[in-house]
């Protein structure tokens, strides 16, 4: 485990507590997305290690619009024990923590071509069934599988593409 994400584990707890405890997960979701993706810019990213950049300044920066109190705060934390630079590492920490209290399985599948609607749909029924969670899936094609799917569900990564399916029967010839 990197250095960066034993350092936010405790701040995306902290964050999802106060998010659990307000019932408001898609408002801190949605701010936590924000601030991690300013703070990731690598212009912004300088900035915020400057001294000359005061903690409300940054808090000013990295907030949305309507961020809560409690949200505002959050980041003055961050900003005053020098730990903003986490804000990526922290929302990520914080979606996962978000996920498992939903009881929701995000899932990446990979395809060689676009799938329609049916064939998402039957992927999603069979991880349902499989799971016993809600499914969320996220796709994107590469061609490079020649044919079929990779589907990467957390913990757990399915290999249904043609290549994938070459490579074994390669391994296994070699063997």
């Amino acid at each position: 485990m990197s250095q960066a994400l034993t350092l936010a584990r405790p701040y995306a707890r902290a964050a999802f507590a106060l998010a659990r405890d307000n019932g408001a997960y898609a408002p801190w979701s949605n701010a936590l997305a924000f601030a991690a993706r300013v703070a990731a810019d690598p212009q912004v990213a300088g900035l915020l290690g400057s001294p000359k950049l005061g903690n409300a300044d940054a808090v000013s920066l990295l907030a949305i619009d309507d961020a809560s109190e409690p949200m505002r705060n959050f980041l003055a934390l961050l900003a005053d024990n020098r730990r903003l630079a986490l804000l990526p590492e922290i929302a990520g920490l914080f979606e996962e923590l978000r996920a498992e209290a939903e009881r929701v399985v995000k899932a990446h599948v990979t395809s060689a071509t676009a799938l329609g609607n049916g064939e998402l749909e039957g992927i999603k029924a069979a991880l349902k069934k499989r799971f016993g969670r809600e499914v969320e899936i996220e796709t994107s094609v590469d061609a490079s599988l020649i044919g079929g799917a990779v589907i990467d569900a957390g913990d757990v990564v399915i290999d249904g593409s043609l290549k994938g399916k070459l490579g074994r029967l390669q391994a296994a010839l070699a063997n």
